[in-house]
């Protein structure tokens, strides 16, 4: 089997193309098991790896290991495309006078959901330390990317995440989308 996109803690999202890998077991799944073991996958295989909002759910000694797991199996030239929440965005947001963001509209950003046992939040990015991150388990390039251009753009995920809520003209984005190419 030769996987060239790979949709890691899809959740309940489908991208046609992708192969899907979460912990829970939804119609598209294609494996259920563990994002941060990928041992069924070889070495230098994966084009594109997509994980929205699932990174932050490993502890702060833990995510180096997963993000290195990933660029293990992404071939040269592959992108490690990820969305966490944006702890300086939700700060931002937080402490800025009379916008109406309080701590309800970033607490999700914060602690996760808690829907279920995997929706908790053990850590928090900015751009500056998940960037250095990537550097460091061996990504050669780390960038921004925007929604509105990938393939997946319109399916409404994390990674389209506003504030206020779903104001996609005039909110702030609270997701840090970024991408290491290897």
């Amino acid at each position: 089997m030769t996987i060239e996109k790979l949709h890691l803690g899809c959740g309940i999202k489908h991208i046609p193309g992708f192969y899907h890998v979460d912990a829970l077991d939804y119609p598209h799944v294609d494996r259920i098991g563990p994002v941060e073991d990928l041992s069924f996958i070889p070495d230098n295989t994966v084009k594109l790896i997509y994980a929205c909002h699932v990174l932050e759910h490993f502890g702060r000694k833990e995510y180096r290991d997963v993000l290195a797991e990933w660029c293990r199996v992404l071939a040269p030239g592959g992108v490690l495309r990820l969305a966490v929440p944006d702890f300086q965005a939700a700060a931002e947001l937080y402490l800025a006078p009379d916008n109406g963001v309080a701590l309800p509209q970033v607490l999700g950003l914060l602690v996760g959901g808690q829907r279920d046992q995997y929706d908790f939040h053990k850590m928090a990015f900015d751009e500056e330390t998940l960037g250095a991150t990537l550097r460091e388990v061996g990504f050669s390039d780390v960038r921004l990317w925007d929604w509105r251009t990938t393939e997946h753009a319109d399916m409404d995920d994390y990674s389209q995440a506003y504030l206020p809520h779903m104001d996609k003209e005039n909110g702030r984005l609270v997701s840090l989308n970024i991408e290491g190419v290897k």
